[in-house]
């Protein structure tokens, strides 16, 4: 017999038997939650989806025999794959992923249609009472005991209308509740699942949001978005009708009240319970409040709210809590100031804005006017010049600097900012030569945009 460790749980889960013929036996107290796991594992695997078989339960129903699944858990597969300091998720957990989010919408919709609502625990709906739950669970455990200064009923009104907004969702499918990478075993490959004990009725947003934002899962925003694109196509073979603004609006409302729940647990079991190994998803969770808050889609304002999440994004000791560097995100830009200042979206407003107006101008040669900094003939005519070589190292040194800075205090955006009259050649230009520094860097994700230039296209001949 061997124990077998429960993350974040009170039961005791032990390894019985020898080599091909062991079960996994598991002792709790919570004959309630017992209650809704058994039933829901009878179900699940009736209708044909790859949770553990059950083989008994003893007369107190405290105890029970399931399949053994193995060790390795969706979260193994990806850190295992990933190595040290990556954040791409590799060939062999992309496959799994994507299994995942089609087999979700059968739980949610096909097989959740016929659920033993009796059984559901704590309640039989995500309804007011337990969103209320988890954002109180977050208000008290983590901006309380993190020390977050906040208007205490000004947020409790943003609470309110941020549960107001998230009762307006269709809520009659299977909420899985904590649909995450640590509760997906994998074996051969294929992906099977366990922890739905908290299952209940809700929303279908919700689950894919609990994936997508696993906090130390670290996924990259662009793989989210290609997930989340297929679990809808995958949700609507199963008969569920998708109009996406609104779908997208409901997702981030989920979304952040997800994000808060997790924060709420992180701060329950390490600031209150002294657990400190809970304290390392903290930095993860601050990324995902930043990436959410910079593409908002739910239509709700939530101004208090907003500024308590700006100074969790802002607090460098809360990004220090990890014992591991994370990944940056540089964000590089080129501009107009006839046009102003571009926006800072990262949340924590740091970053640099370089004026490029110094610099000898292309544009005003006819032959370069219509082209942008980026074409090779105006690329040649920069780099003519020495003054142009020295503005470009002196801010690659600078940046280089802060960089290797910010990741040591685990802080996750960077932007960078080039001006110059028109938007069109220097900026350009000295963007896109820092983003090709900075591309393939360990650790750093680069992406580029240019907010104000024009494209012309070459007339046809």
């Amino acid at each position: 017999m061997a124990a077998l460790r429960a993350h974040g749980s009170e039961r005791r889960i032990y390894r019985l038997g020898e080599r091909s013929t062991t079960v996994v036996g598991v002792v709790n107290a919570d004959i309630a939650e017992n209650a809704a796991f058994l039933s829901f594992s009878r179900h699940f695997r009736t209708a044909g989806l790859p949770v553990p078989q059950i083989f008994a339960t003893n007369a107190a129903s405290d105890a029970y025999l399931e399949e053994d699944l193995g060790d390795l858990t969706l979260f193994d597969l990806l850190v295992r794959e990933r190595g040290a300091g990556g954040r791409a998720v590799p060939p062999a957990a992309r496959a799994v992923y994507e299994k995942v989010v089609e087999i979700l919408p059968f739980f949610q919709v096909r097989a959740g249609r016929d659920i033993d609502e009796s059984v559901c625990y704590p309640r039989a709906r995500f309804d007011r009472q337990s969103m209320c739950w988890d954002l109180n669970y977050f208000k008290y455990y983590f901006l309380k005991l993190a020390q977050i200064p906040f208007h205490e009923q000004a947020v409790e009104n943003d609470f309110a209308e941020l549960v107001d907004f998230l009762l307006t969702a269709p809520s009659d499918s299977f909420l899985y509740r904590d649909f995450q990478s640590r509760n997906i075993m994998v074996r051969d490959g294929e992906p099977w699942f366990i922890d739905y004990q908290g299952g209940r009725r809700g929303a279908v947003h919700y689950d894919i949001a609990s994936l997508l934002v696993d906090a130390k899962a670290d996924l990259p925003q662009e793989f989210r978005e290609a997930m989340l694109e297929r679990y809808m196509a995958a949700l609507a073979k199963q008969g569920v009708r998708i109009e996406r603004d609104e779908f997208l609006g409901y997702y981030d409302g989920f979304t952040l009240i997800r994000i808060l729940q997790a924060m709420g647990a992180y701060g329950f079991r390490g600031f209150y319970e002294r657990k400190a190994h809970f304290l390392q998803s903290v930095p993860y969770a601050i990324r995902n409040v930043e990436d959410l808050l910079s593409r908002w889609r739910a239509p709700v304002k939530l101004p208090a709210l907003r500024e308590a999440l700006g100074r969790i994004v802002q607090s460098t000791r809360l990004r220090e809590l990890t014992t591991t560097t994370t990944a940056m995100t540089v964000r590089i830009e080129s501009f107009s100031y006839k046009r102003g200042l571009p926006a800072d979206t990262s949340g924590h407003g740091g970053g640099f804005v370089f004026d490029c107006r110094s610099l000898p101008n292309p544009g005003r040669d006819a032959a370069y006017a219509t082209m942008a900094g980026d074409d090779p003939a105006v690329v040649a005519w920069l780099e003519a010049y020495d003054e142009v070589h020295g503005f470009l190292a002196r801010a690659r040194e600078m940046i280089n600097h802060v960089i290797d800075a910010y990741r040591k205090r685990r802080f996750t955006h960077l932007s960078v900012a080039f001006g110059c009259t028109g938007g069109q050649h220097r900026s350009v230009y000295c963007a896109t030569q820092l983003a090709q520094h900075l591309h393939g860097r360990e650790g750093v994700q680069v992406e580029l945009s240019h907010r104000d230039v024009v494209r012309v296209a070459t007339p046809p001949r």
